[in-house]
């Protein structure tokens, strides 16, 4: 069975960058890689629902946390069996946003820290009611906000149909969002977590996740 490794941070924080550049460095070392990335708005009829939702096009269902939390739990649920077929063929599963983001975003604009209620809520749902795969390790980009937050404006700037949501363009969320975060991360929030700060050591990282 191989290992489930998530990648977590801000928008515009760099995960997918990091994501290729990982599956570089443990191929080197021989590990047998596949990656996946939620929300899969392209693929599951939940995630969609809350991208129309973000974008203002389900009329006030993005104003319930829950009701949002719910969607991109379904979209988790949705991809058991296909994580589950990966963790049997292959050493290592990537996965750029997990079930953390959804914890770290609706504390976040519930105003709760990562002991609140939604906290608890998120981990009931998601791994004890819809047994979604808990991960292994888990990687925060710690990337500055501020810095997240220009890439996801140049982002949005160069491609026309990427227009940043509500979430990705209210900067106080993005704020709460970094601080829940590094909350879970310091608390081991489901699994152990390696906070990514500045150049990161990506074969020394390599060989701490196949470990």
């Amino acid at each position: 069975m191989g290992r489930l490794i998530v990648i977590e941070g801000l928008d515009g924080s760099g995960k997918a960058t990091l994501t290729a550049a990982l599956v570089a460095a443990l191929q080197e070392r021989g590990a047998r890689v596949a990656t996946l990335a939620f929300p899969r708005y392209e693929a599951d009829v939940h995630a969609e629902l809350a991208r129309d939702a973000l974008y203002g096009r389900l009329g006030d269902l993005a104003d319930s946390v829950h009701g949002m939390a719910v969607l991109f739990a379904l979209d988790r649920r949705d991809a058991v069996s296909e994580l589950r077929q990966l963790l049997g063929t292959h050493d290592v599963v990537l996965v750029d946003r997990y079930v953390a983001s959804n914890a770290a975003y609706n504390a976040a604009r519930l105003k709760q820290g990562a002991d609140g209620e939604v906290v608890g809520w998120v981990r009931e749902l998601e791994i004890a009611r819809f047994g979604i795969p808990v991960p292994d390790h888990q990687l925060l980009l710690a990337t500055p906000r501020e810095v997240a937050a220009e890439r996801a404006e140049r982002r949005a700037a160069a491609d026309p149909g990427r227009a940043r949501d509500a979430y990705e363009s209210d900067e106080g969320l993005q704020e709460r969002t970094d601080a829940v975060y590094r909350e879970l991360a310091a608390a081991e929030w489901l699994s152990p977590w390696t906070v990514l700060e500045g150049d990161t050591d990506l074969p020394a990282l390599a060989a701490t996740l196949l470990r």
